[in-house]
């Protein structure tokens, strides 16, 4: 299995750092042929305008759309989340549109990472470890999307076929709960949910 991580700006690394924890082969992805022969792609937090600059820049944007379509695994975190919404408010922008939900940027967290919140999810018995860092909310989701975890009643991780967004950094903790079930996305036994 190989995993994908936009390598613009963000926590990149991080991602990278739980995967390869995990035993998992990761390549950063900065043009379309880096995408090629990945079985999923991470998203990761920054900033959700320059990654989207990006993307549309690179010929990225068009493939990562393609890369869902063909059965792609795709997880986004925070910014990533941004990314993945169909419609993303204060302000508004662009989105890759591949989640039906709605998001609001900056409304959650402080600038720097230094408290570890837990909540409950579908994952695991036990609540997971979040950090958030100017984190979107989740202002609504739509039809088929699933809610896996919630943080003060409000949706945290969701997931509608094989696409993930979570709008807290799990990367930063040392709990595993999420990249683990992404890469069950990405595996050989990859969900036949509809997309």
């Amino acid at each position: 299995m190989k995993i994908g991580i936009l390598a613009v700006q963000g926590d990149f690394e991080a991602h990278a750092a739980m995967l390869a924890n995990l035993g998992v082969a990761t390549v950063e992805v900065r043009t379309v042929e880096d995408l090629a022969g990945c079985d999923g792609l991470i998203l990761p937090g920054g900033e959700s305008t320059t990654q989207l600059q990006f993307l549309q820049e690179e010929g990225l944007y068009d493939a990562v759309k393609q890369f869902a379509a063909d059965g792609g695994a795709i997880f986004g975190t925070c910014a990533g989340a941004i990314l993945l919404a169909r419609e993303v408010k204060n302000p508004g922008q662009a989105s890759l549109g591949l989640l039906d939900m709605t998001v609001l940027r900056n409304a959650y967290g402080r600038q720097l990472a230094s408290d570890v919140f837990f909540g409950p999810s579908k994952l695991t018995d036990v609540p997971i470890e979040m950090v958030f860092i100017r984190a979107p909310i989740i202002e609504s989701a739509g039809s088929g999307v699933e809610v896996l975890a919630e943080y003060e009643g409000k949706p945290v991780l969701v997931q509608k076929g094989n696409v993930m967004a979570a709008t807290f950094h799990p990367e930063l903790t040392e709990d595993n709960t999420v990249h683990k079930h992404f890469l069950e996305l990405a595996g050989p036994n990859r969900s036949t949910a509809p997309r």
